[in-house]
């Protein structure tokens, strides 16, 4: 039986996880279950996914994305290096390193995923993760959702009935959900949530509280400098990390810039206290939403069984305590929050493909779905409003029909225009596409129009209009994020990815299928340059002779020709820059020394 992959493609990390005999296994690489969600395009022009990534976000922020969940569904193009990239190819290139992770470590082929997204994304950020699982060679036989995948790792032995509170607080969105679990079946009665919401947003918080600070003693903006703003953020995620456990927390980052010769250092202790005073009309928000998914689902605090959390922000003691105190129930993490959400997405694989997992999983829409009419008003005025078709907290997959007339005799055509929202006010709601019925009869005005959504259980809605009296028909398949991108496109982008993972030296091209040319003498003066500034901002003045030795590496990796050499100046290069991220002095001067040491005998041989 084929195993189907299990990944939550998350704001800030990412997971794989498949199942064996009902039980269910994260892919572990390295020791490490977790995948930072971060891809950058190195000086040599090579792809880096994770933590290399991550690394080298100081040095060259540009070169690097994060958080690039935030822009799914989006037509926003990302620059790395001289290429430029799609949401969904950026996603592909963590999809397919998760990919690789499974076949590495279990020894086979896999073309099968599930995939997680948001209770809250919408029909275009579901298709454009569909289109990036698509582009990373894999086949989504289901997009679930989080909080829906987090609540199938839970009582799956339960006889009786029990009902769950899922709060989900990632990197980059929030979700919470009421679910129930009757007899094995796992039924979602509501959910609610902010799609840009998260710990994202309480690093920006503290990030722009200290960068102020530092303005107001120093005379100096630190976010005026990408390499300084960079060191920042990540200096304040490990502090927000740290003040989940500790009551203070110092960020403390020296030669963090320049003022009239003068180097200036970086140091704030932060307490819990004024953190969470920062971060708390955030959490708030997380907590009226609790409220509205409570009232959608006609459950009241005291019905609640169970209040599980998700999401490595969920962490956050001061989220504990208010979501307590909503609640008046102790909080529940017996399955770790970064993983559970993967883990239930093989669960859902586990389901599809008939393995003895024990659940049932009835699913619903988190958004009201439907069209835009006219509407006679009590003054006899006609307005333009929204006509809801599935209602919010409907079960999927489903299917729903209503009947409209057209306005003029002799009408010809009709527009569908297909919305989202809770408001009978168009100007509240998203549209998220349209499509003309034309050709139809000439008769007097109010030919009947009937209207079809059909939503499946992917969340992926298809809506058909059909002229009652002829049968004829037009329709939409809303996957916007598809649209904009052509099959040709699609495989040329899916094959210089694929070149990567097979051991190219290239870094997949950008949509008009550019490549970095790295043997070029212009490329690698232009990349030395660029090596040479950001080196001499970032670390030179703490750590000279490792800047040194780590900018020989640069240079040395496009000589070498063996590609073990390379992979080797590769590793040393990766520990030597997370030493120097980490101002262990220990290891920088380990690395510094092993890594000379390599070079020097490169040096010889090219």
């Amino acid at each position: 039986m084929e195993t189907i992959l299990g990944i939550d493609l998350g704001t800030t990390n990412s997971e794989v996880a498949y199942i064996r005999d009902g039980k269910v296994f994260v892919i572990e690489k390295d020791g490490r279950k977790l995948l930072p969600s971060v891809v950058g395009i190195d000086p040599q022009g090579k792809l880096l996914v994770g933590y290399p990534a991550k690394n080298q976000a100081v040095l060259f922020p540009e070169r690097t994305i994060k958080s690039v969940k935030r822009l799914m569904g989006t037509d926003q193009k990302i620059t790395l290096g001289d290429s430029s990239y799609s949401p969904s190819e950026i996603s592909a290139m963590i999809l397919r390193t998760l990919r690789s992770y499974a076949e590495e470590a279990l020894g086979e082929t896999f073309k099968k995923v599930v995939i997680t997204v948001p209770a809250f994304f919408n029909d275009t950020q579901r298709e454009a993760t569909r289109l990036a699982g698509e582009l990373a060679g894999l086949d989504v036989v289901r997009i679930i959702n989080e909080p829906t995948a987090a609540s199938l790792t839970y009582n799956s032995d339960t006889t009786g009935c029990e009902t769950l509170l899922i709060y989900d607080l990632g990197g980059g969105t929030f979700d919470v959900s009421i679910v129930k679990i009757e007899d094995g079946v796992i039924e979602v009665l509501s959910s609610h949530g902010d799609t840009h919401l998260g710990g994202d947003d309480f690093d920006k918080l503290l990030f722009d509280n200290v960068c102020d600070t530092f303005k107001k003693k120093n005379k100096l903006d630190l976010r005026d400098s990408l390499t300084s703003s960079s060191r920042v953020l990540q200096a304040v995620e490990k502090a927000k990390i740290q003040l989940s456990s500790e009551p203070f927390a110092t960020i403390k980052e020296e030669f963090i810039a320049e003022k009239g010769g003068e180097k200036l250092h970086l140091e704030i202790e932060i307490s819990r206290d004024d953190y969470e005073e920062i971060i708390t009309p955030l959490i708030e928000k997380t907590i009226t939403c609790v409220g509205d998914a409570l009232h959608d689902a006609k459950v009241q605090t005291s019905e609640i069984d169970k209040v599980v959390l998700v999401g490595g922000s969920s962490r956050t003691p001061l989220v504990q305590n208010m979501l307590a105190n909503k609640i008046g129930k102790t909080v529940h993490g017996e399955v770790d929050p970064d993983l559970c959400v993967a883990m239930g997405a093989a669960v859902q694989g586990g389901l599809i493909t008939g393995d003895n997992v024990g659940q049932i999983l009835i699913d619903i829409t988190p958004h009201t779905l439907g069209v835009s009419c006219l509407s006679v008003g009590s003054f006899g005025y006609e307005t333009l409003q929204f006509s809801p078709i599935i209602t919010r907290n409907t079960p999927v997959p489903c299917s729903r029909s209503e009947v409209y007339y057209t306005r003029s005799d002799n009408q010809e055509s009709v527009i569908t225009r297909v919305y989202q929202g809770e408001s009978r006010d168009l100007d509240l709601d998203t549209q998220i596409g349209e499509f003309w019925l034309k050709g139809l009869s000439k008769v007097p005005a109010g030919n009947e129009i009937v209207c079809k959504f059909d939503l499946n259980a992917d969340g992926i809605l298809h809506v058909t209009a059909t002229e009652r009296s002829t049968g004829l028909s037009g329709n939409v398949t809303v996957e916007n994020a598809l649209a904009k991108q052509d099959a040709a496109v699609n495989d040329k982008f899916r094959k210089h990815l694929e070149s990567f993972f097979e051991g190219s030296q290239s870094h997949p091209s950008n949509v008009s299928g550019d490549v970095i040319d790295i043997d070029s003498d212009e490329q690698n003066t232009k990349t030395n340059t660029e090596i040479q500034k950001k080196l001499s901002e970032a670390i030179k003045a703490r750590y000279p002779d490792a800047g040194k030795v780590l900018r020989k590496s640069y240079e040395m990796a496009g000589k070498v020709t063996s590609e073990d050499d390379e992979n080797e100046i590769q590793q040393l290069t990766v520990k030597l820059s997370e030493a120097m991220n980490s101002n262990n002095d220990d290891n920088v001067k380990k690395f510094t020394v092993q890594l000379e040491d390599l070079l020097f005998y490169l040096e010889d041989s090219v």
